[in-house]
């Protein structure tokens, strides 16, 4: 049996690993560290909880992480050379860790995005320094995403020296995350169970690794969107910014997964709001489907359980979508609390889910068909 950390309890347990001048060192040292809360009523009884890493307080996210490395790591060995310029395509957070990236190391950066991203994060990334570019139509399978690599191909042709981070593909998305798993499991003490939500694979992949090497019975339970092709499901358009795919990254770890949930937008938001008005803490869409199947785990496991949950976000850019009243009426997702409970199914395959559901067979879907990550 393991004891809790008082509440509130923040160990620092790294300084960072970027080096440079002192304005270098100040910028890229306001990543790191961030705050770990106890997550209870009402997702759980008072004497049952989870805690939530709170992402969010890094300056632009959990993604300030591998913005970071991946662009430090690139610079390291020589593809990215001094003053070139980054090119990348986003749904908002990463883009923001670019950013910052942009300003400490020096390069120019263009983020390509969609027209789902809020007009918010749209201005907030072009006050950082980036150019944004927003495409105008989705690829006829691969969805807003394939749309947005493609035009990355363009801008990086037109930009003879820029470097693309491919942060679905790139392994150091994964290994920026081993200090905040280091973060984790100083803090716990004992990871039981790890809830993650899986967009790009990234988080997921990069802190399991090194917390199963440390707790070898570690469970990694996998949240995504309804309408996501990761784990399996058919692509549908989807709501949801954060998680979810209608690509194949190969940086997902589908072998480290115990199962995987899918949310829908409407039941998220609800977790959202619950959070903020119980917890005074809370995020974006993969924020509320981590927070409500943590919640569940935490519910029907034994009370000793230690869950840990990451929170990639908070919620300044969802103030005009997930906590706006009129958006979230027009869109139908002010609907209710969610089912006590996830449906199940046996196979990520069996059905096209539209709620909260749950399967406890993950396989990577294209070992299965033998198709292209590119999709």
């Amino acid at each position: 049996m393991t004891t809790s950390p008082p509440f509130g309890t923040i160990r620092p347990t790294h300084t960072g690993t970027h080096s440079g001048p002192a304005a270098r060192t100040a910028l890229s040292g306001l990543v790191g560290n961030t705050p770990l809360l106890r997550v209870t009523e009402p997702f759980t009884s008072g004497d049952r909880g989870f805690w939530a890493k709170l992402e969010g307080f890094n300056p632009g996210g959990i993604k300030d992480r591998p913005g970071l490395y991946m662009v430090e790591r690139a610079r390291a060995r020589g593809e990215l050379r001094p003053g070139d310029r980054i090119i990348e395509s986003t749904s908002g957070t990463l883009g923001l860790g670019l950013a910052l990236a942009g300003l400490v190391y020096g390069h120019p950066v263009t983020l390509v995005t969609d027209p789902g991203l809020e007009p918010s994060m749209n201005r907030l990334l072009t006050a950082y320094g980036a150019e944004v570019d927003t495409v105008s139509e989705p690829h006829p399978t691969g969805g807003w995403q394939q749309a947005r690599r493609d035009r990355v191909d363009q801008l990086t042709g037109l930009h003879p020296g820029s470097w693309c981070p491919d942060q679905y593909n790139n392994p150091d998305n994964t290994t920026a995350y081993t200090p905040l798993a280091l973060e984790i499991a100083a803090e716990l003490g004992q990871v039981d169970i790890l809830v993650c939500s899986v967009g790009t694979g990234g988080h997921s992949a990069g802190i399991s690794r090194v917390l199963r090497q440390l707790y070898p019975g570690l469970r990694l339970v996998g949240v995504d969107t309804v309408g996501s092709t990761i784990f399996g499901q058919r692509a549908e358009p989807r709501l949801m910014r954060g998680l979810g795919s209608s690509i194949y990254p190969r940086n997902v770890a589908y072998d480290h997964f115990s199962e995987v949930h899918w949310v829908n937008p409407a039941e998220a938001v609800w977790a959202c709001r619950t959070l903020a008005a119980s917890h005074y803490a809370t995020g974006g869409w993969s924020v509320g489907a981590v927070a409500l199947v943590a919640g569940w785990l935490a519910r029907t496991q034994s009370p000793h359980t230690r869950i840990a949950a990451v929170f990639p976000d908070g919620p300044q850019r969802y103030l005009s979508t997930v906590y706006d009243d009129d958006y979230c009426a027009a869109h139908g997702l002010l609907t209710g609390p969610p089912a006590a409970a996830p449906e199940v199914v046996a196979r990520p395959d069996e059905r096209p889910v539209t709620r909260w559901t749950r399967c406890g067979t993950v396989v990577d879907p294209l070992a299965l068909t033998g198709g292209s990550a590119d999709r």
